[in-house]
């Protein structure tokens, strides 16, 4: 349905002061902390995980070489979803001039309902993380048993379900230290950025920046500052529902990704029938999960 004089009246009279509701301040694109983002010329991507070999053996004098087999553990698909949103106004309207004083805020609401919808799609790997979608390994993205090829398992959450704290942060350091590859050999892997809802940035904070141990009187440093044990701090994320659940984005590459296959576009064009002037804007775009390994989670207690 197009905007109409009726829709606008007010901005037809005289005296009016302000026009408000279309310019509210909206939140950065905040997956980007969480996601790496890669382009796609394809209407799907799909990659491979591969297994590698084992440790190596010793080979006795005189004895012939082992020889290992590499294999695929899973594979991750993205298929990538348009997405897209237009308003149009009519000519009666254009011609009274409203098109001219309110396109350029009806342009920017547009633009936010885009945005609004991008960060709700990527931050809902997040808010199912621990229930509910499952990915290539068979199980969901945060789970005590992600199965490997040699017969065992890596857990990217606490056996315990853990509020976001100094015993349970620690904790997932040593844990994310621990994880192995297809075949059991230790990765090396390392937190990056610790990602948390509204309700946990002043725990965060105190975690992260404190210079003593928090909540203690004694003169203990801070270990987790001290050892630079969440390199790259952390990051507020708005659209997490869960307010005790709390991530950790990894190093391990090739883990959360963003498929971008078309750019946000816009276009306009009127229609010769009714000669509404018509304005869209569209994207195509996934948002997924190649290798788990690449963020820790706990939904709190």
């Amino acid at each position: 349905m197009a905007i109409s004089r009726a829709q606008l009246l007010k901005e037809l009279l005289p005296g009016l002061n302000a026009l408000f509701g279309l310019e509210y301040a909206k939140y950065g694109e905040e997956t980007k902390e969480i996601f790496e983002s890669e382009s796609s010329d394809r209407s799907f991507e799909e990659e491979t995980k591969l297994s590698g070999f084992s440790a190596a053996p010793v080979k006795n004098e005189g004895s012939a070489i082992e020889y290992d087999n590499a294999q695929e553990a899973w594979s991750a698909r993205y298929t990538h979803e348009t997405v897209a949103m237009g308003f149009s106004i009519t000519e009666e309207a254009i011609e009274d001039n409203l098109y001219d004083s309110l396109s350029a805020r009806y342009t920017k609401a547009l633009a936010r309902a885009m945005a609004y919808t991008k960060q709700v799609k990527g931050t809902a790997i997040l808010n199912s993380a621990f229930a509910g979608t499952t990915y290539g390994d068979g199980v969901v993205l945060c789970s005590t048993a992600h199965p490997l090829v040699s017969g065992g398992t890596n857990s990217n959450r606490p056996t315990v379900s853990a509020d976001l704290n100094e015993t349970s942060l620690e904790a997932a350091v040593i844990q994310i230290a621990g994880w192995t590859d297809e075949r059991s050999l230790l990765i090396a892997a390392k937190p990056r950025k610790l990602i948390i809802p509204p309700n946990l940035q002043f725990v965060a904070t105190r975690l992260l920046e404190s210079e003593g141990r928090v909540g203690t009187a004694d003169n203990d440093i801070n270990a987790l500052r001290n050892n630079g044990s969440v390199p790259e701090g952390y990051a507020v994320n708005h659209y997490l529902t869960d307010t005790d659940a709390w991530f950790l984005t990894t190093d391990v590459p090739n883990g959360l990704k963003h498929f971008v296959r078309t750019p946000m576009s816009t276009s306009m064009d009127a229609d010769f029938d009714t000669g509404n002037s018509r304005y869209k804007a569209r994207e195509r775009y996934s948002f997924g999960v190649s290798d788990p390994l690449g963020i820790y989670g706990s939904p709190g207690a």
